[in-house]
């Protein structure tokens, strides 16, 4: 890998048209991404990509001019100094907030290699078309500002904002629901079980751990391979059922944590303030995302919490 400082006129033209290559192609696929849900957030990508284009055929130009006709390959992992991108490919679904964020800061990295650029050659032409660049990536952020002015209209601006908020609900937030009210409710049974059978606070912990963890790869498969998410939209299969898995095993495990205080009644009541947390947690992530109402959220997640609760008090001390 070759230091910034090292690289010659030449190279880094060649550095330069690689960069905005990629840039064409990124924002390219930030427009393919999100065209289906976000129409209007695509098109302003769109106009991006038509800039970065500009700006390599004109790089492109001028190393011909200058060096030839051969431009070769000089990436951006070759040169130290680049902050590492994660691939689009592996981004997918595209957050809205996400691709925004990402954009902004290549746009200002891009801006901070032009001025080093700048500031490093010696040909006139080379400084001055570099220069130029810098400026304009400077200017990109009010060009961004302009094609969001342009295509996201008010009320186009917020039917994305819904429709983004609608996709975290169906990908991130309805399988982390359905862990986490799993995990929490259904480990309740054999946790408390356990405590009341044995009265040993060890014996209930390493119970509910292994429920806990056990729910939580259960539960991770068995949303991961519920669907390819090609039809329903719900995303990536691998990332809810992580996030399903997880939020399983987290909600087992809260209550189980009490257990480690080794005197009985101690762990026993810290446990059962746990629980009462996480079935509010629960209701008021069912109000605030599922629009269920305060009064019938409560009563679903506490009606069955009490349910399996009893359950497992009931077999422990018989």
């Amino acid at each position: 890998m070759r230091t910034f400082e090292s690289l010659s006129e030449s190279q880094i033209l060649a550095l330069a048209i690689s960069l905005e290559e990629e840039d064409e192609r990124v924002y390219a696929e930030y427009a393919e991404g999100l065209r289906k849900d976000f129409p209007a957030t695509a098109a302003v990508f769109d106009g991006m990509r038509e800039e970065e284009s500009s700006h390599r055929h004109r790089l492109i130009e001028l190393y011909r001019h200058k060096f030839g006709e051969h431009i070769p390959l000089i990436r951006r992992d070759d040169v130290r100094g680049f902050v590492r991108r994660r691939p689009v490919w592996l981004m997918q679904p595209l957050r809205l907030d996400t691709v925004r964020d990402q954009a902004s800061a290549m746009e200002v990295e891009s801006r901070r290699f032009y001025e080093h650029a700048a500031a490093k050659a010696q040909d006139a032409s080379v400084r001055q078309l570099l220069d130029d660049l810098a400026q304009e990536e400077r200017s990109h952020e009010d060009r961004a500002i302009e094609l969001e002015r342009t295509e996201l209209r008010p009320d186009v601006k917020r039917q994305e904002e819904e429709a983004n908020r609608r996709l975290f609900v169906l990908q991130i937030v309805q399988p982390g629901l359905a862990g986490l009210m799993d995990g929490s409710v259904s480990t309740l049974a054999p946790v408390f079980a356990a405590a009341f059978a044995t009265h040993n606070t060890w014996d209930a912990f390493a119970v509910g751990l292994a429920a806990s963890l056990g729910a939580g790869i259960s539960m991770g498969f068995a949303e991961a391979l519920s669907d390819d998410g090609s039809l329903t939209g719900r995303g990536h299969p691998w990332m809810r059922g992580l996030v399903c898995g997880f939020m399983t095993a987290l909600g087992g495990i809260g209550h189980t944590l009490p257990f480690l205080i080794p005197n009985f009644h101690a762990a026993l009541i810290a446990a059962v303030v746990v629980v009462i947390v996480e079935l509010g947690v629960i209701s008021w992530i069912r109000h605030r995302y599922m629009e269920t109402s305060p009064l019938s959220a409560a009563l679903q997640v506490g009606l069955g919490g009490v349910l399996v609760f009893l359950t497992g008090v009931l077999i422990g001390s018989s």
